[in-house]
Formats: C-alpha cells, sequence, structure tokens
C-alpha cells in the first residue's frame, strides 16, 4: 500500500484583521505572491472535529502555554454537503514544541477515520504509517479522547514564489463552530460564529523567517499579533470552559460594517447568551 502520510513543520503567525482590509491585504500580496492552486475564487471550506479529554486536556494546555502540546482532529476540506464514509478526509495531529508548529497527518476516507478515532480501532495501512496510526489510537484510548467541537470556516490561501517558495498567506472568514452534532454529513447542523463575523483571522506561515516585506506590511497596517485558537474559541463560545484572557470578544471588536446576519452586530446576543447562529454552511 502507497504510504498516505504526510508531515511538515512551520512558524505561523496570526493576525486578526477586519474582512473589509483583509480583502485589501489579500489583493497586495497578490502581487508578489500566487494562489493556492487549491483555492478557488471565494476560497474553500475548512472543517475539523477536535478530540479532547473529559477534562479538556488539550484546551487547557494551551491556555497555559505549554511548550509541548498536541491535538487530535479530522479535517475535511470543502463543503460537507454530501459527506459520506467514502469522502477522503485528514485524521492529524497537530502538536507544539515551542514556537515551532508540527503537523502529521493521513489521509483517508471518513469511514476509515471514524473506524479508528470513535470506534478506537486499527485501521489497514502501510508499513511507513504504522507508528503514526499506532500513536493516534494510542492517544484516544490512553487518554479517553472523545469528540468535543467542530470548526469551520471559508479559506482563501496564497503561497510565496521564487526566494519565497516557504511562504503561505491564508484568510479564514466566517469563522462558525458547534459542539454537538460530530457526524460531517449531518442534514442542517446548526453552527454558530465563535469569531465575529466581520472579522478574519489571517495567518503567516514560514518554514524560517518571514520575509521582511512581510513585516514591513505588518507594521504599516499596525497588524498586531494574536493569540487565538479556532478550537479554543468554540471551547469558551458554547461555555465548555470560563473564557480566558484570549478569547475574541464580540464586544471587543464592534463594527458599523453590516454582517451577514440579518440584524446589526450590536443587537445581536453574544456568543455566551447565545451563540449567533450561522447555518448549515
Amino acid at each position: 500500500m502507497a504510504s498516505r502520510l504526510h508531515a511538515f513543520n512551520r512558524f505561523e503567525l496570526k493576525y486578526l484583521v477586519p474582512v473589509e482590509e483583509a480583502l485589501e491585504i489579500r489583493d497586495e500580496l497578490a502581487q508578489r505572491m500566487d494562489w493556492d492552486r487549491n483555492s478557488p475564487v471565494g476560497g474553500y471550506g475548512v472543517w475539523s472535529l477536535y478530540y479532547d479529554t473529559p477534562q479538556l486536556r488539550f484546551y487547557w494546555e494551551k491556555i497555559e502555554g505549554i511548550k509541548f502540546r498536541r491535538k487530535l482532529r479530522i479535517r475535511h476540506y470543502g463543503d460537507l454537503d454530501g459527506v459520506t464514509d467514502e469522502s477522503p478526509v485528514c485524521v492529524e495531529i497537530k502538536q507544539r514544541v515551542n514556537r515551532v508548529t508540527q503537523k502529521r497527518r493521513i489521509a483517508i476516507p471518513y469511514g476509515m477515520a471514524r473506524h479508528l478515532c470513535d470506534h478506537r480501532q486499527m485501521i489497514e495501512h502501510s508499513a511507513r504509517e504504522g507508528a503514526f496510526v499506532q500513536e493516534v489510537l494510542d492517544l484516544v484510548v490512553r487518554l479517553d479522547l472523545r469528540p468535543t467541537a467542530i470548526t469551520g470556516y471559508q479559506r482563501e490561501a496564497l503561497v510565496g514564489r521564487d526566494a519565497d517558495t516557504g511562504l503561505r498567506v491564508t484568510f479564514d472568514r466566517r469563522i462558525r463552530g458547534r459542539d454537538r452534532d460530530f457526524h460531517f454529513g449531518i442534514p442542517s447542523p446548526e453552527n454558530r460564529f465563535t469569531i465575529p463575523p466581520h472579522l478574519s483571522v489571517m495567518e503567516v506561515k514560514v518554514n524560517e523567517r518571514t520575509p521582511h516585506w512581510i513585516t514591513d506590511l505588518a507594521a504599516r497596517r499596525n497588524l498586531n499579533l494574536i493569540r487565538v485558537s479556532k478550537y479554543v474559541q468554540s471551547i469558551e463560545a458554547f461555555g465548555l470552559a470560563p473564557r480566558s484572557v484570549f478569547h475574541i470578544n464580540e464586544a471587543d471588536h464592534l463594527s458599523s460594517t453590516p454582517t451577514p446576519t440579518d440584524e446589526p452586530l450590536h443587537k445581536q446576543r453574544t456568543a455566551h447568551d447565545a451563540p449567533m447562529k450561522a447555518g448549515a454552511q
């Protein structure tokens, strides 16, 4: 069996940017970067099912800034309409070692991923994939991991060219989540915004150092680095844990710009009381 395993390391910088400004930055970057070949006009959906312990161990390791920490998730790229057991997904371990983000994942059918992570049973794999599959199974069984939250968003991606081939910049908007209905293929699930919909998360990802022209752009636009996790946002937005100092509060980012909801942002209830509905997709 050919190996479906993929692994990479990189540094990540995150910024919280109003959607309108993000579009301007994206167009400016497009003059020096190329569109990711997998990123169509308007972007593509990214949906992740996160696993955690009953005590939310992975959540608390993130909040406490543990130097070595891991997260397990199943990720699907694209719309959720028509997801079946044959749909391709990635089972992924994302870990942080000091300042370096490491990802290891295996691309397999959704049914096989659920067999491994939900039913806690070994799946067919190649010799090269064996260590990773065994690590996933060990984490799920030993830590009693279970589905905890789903996050979803629309992503546009650009990649560096020439001397910046290790550079990747993504813009994530309409960041949503849910704390139930964990099957990707469930019809009409109720997702809610976990980050105010007029804001997007811009991530700069590099293999080594950030190009000087990227840092110049961030300084010129007064972009501030933030510590934000979409998984953490979902955990806190749905009241599964108290809100941390890193939580993106809607009240702190009020804007007169219309949002993709029926009412102005200031008339909507906060996520703490009743998170904003975002619809199924």
